[in-house]
């Protein structure tokens, strides 16, 4: 795989050497002409010296080739920039892009920019997933594929707490994929019993959200 890489700060110079250490062919570009010496220092031939916005720098790149641009700059709107160019000038299939103030997530996805990372945002979910109770969290959305992953934690006194997965009487459209208990996971059967405390991860389609987390919920608690 040919993965051209704008942006040599940390999180460009890191990828850069999982990548190569992988075996794939990897340029790595940035604009600053310090940063550039230290990367090319290190990785020679794969570090390429000049400005990722600029069309004559993508193409000496060779971005008309490449199976995936990562665009992870410090510059939200150079990112966006690098990855409407790459996708509709030089038809690339496949971009990453890093946004580095989550309140510029909007404008990624508004400019149909994705998949887009988030640093702040990864933390978040990371801390949701570690803080416990905390109730419904959305593990990844899926929109092209009208798809969410989310987990939860099985209430006591809940609709599914007791009963076995296929007797769950979930909507269409929603499965259960996973259950984590006391440390360790398992891909569930049918016949698995879901207990109080355990996390569930479901996927299920967009728009049935609340009909599937009633299950797991104590309606008598929610209430009160």
């Amino acid at each position: 795989m040919y993965v051209l890489i704008i942006g040599a700060g940390k999180v460009g110079w890191n990828l850069a050497r999982e990548l190569i250490d992988k075996r794939h062919e990897v340029t790595v570009i940035e604009s600053d002409p310090s940063r550039f010496g230290m990367v090319e220092e290190e990785l020679e031939h794969s570090a390429q010296y000049g400005d990722g916005s600029e069309l004559w720098v993508l193409e000496r790149a060779g971005i008309e080739r490449a199976d995936l641009v990562l665009a992870v700059t410090g510059d939200d709107e150079d990112n966006i920039l690098i990855s409407q160019v790459a996708r509709e000038k030089y038809g690339v299939a496949r971009i990453v892009a890093r946004c580095n103030n989550p309140r510029n997530l909007q404008h990624f996805e508004l400019l149909g920019v994705k998949p887009v990372i988030s640093a702040t945002d990864l933390i978040l979910r990371l801390i949701e997933h570690e803080v416990p109770k905390y109730g419904l969290l959305h593990l990844l959305d899926l929109p092209e594929e009208r798809l969410e992953i989310i987990e939860l934690e099985v209430a006591d006194g809940s609709e599914a707490a007791g009963r076995k997965v296929k007797e769950l009487g979930l909507p269409d459209g929603s499965l259960v994929i996973s259950i984590l208990r006391d440390g360790g996971g398992f891909v569930p059967t049918g016949d698995s019993i879901v207990q109080a405390g355990d996390e569930v991860l479901l996927v299920l389609d967009v728009g049935i959200e609340s009909r599937v987390t009633e299950r797991f919920t104590n309606r008598s608690s929610a209430a009160a």
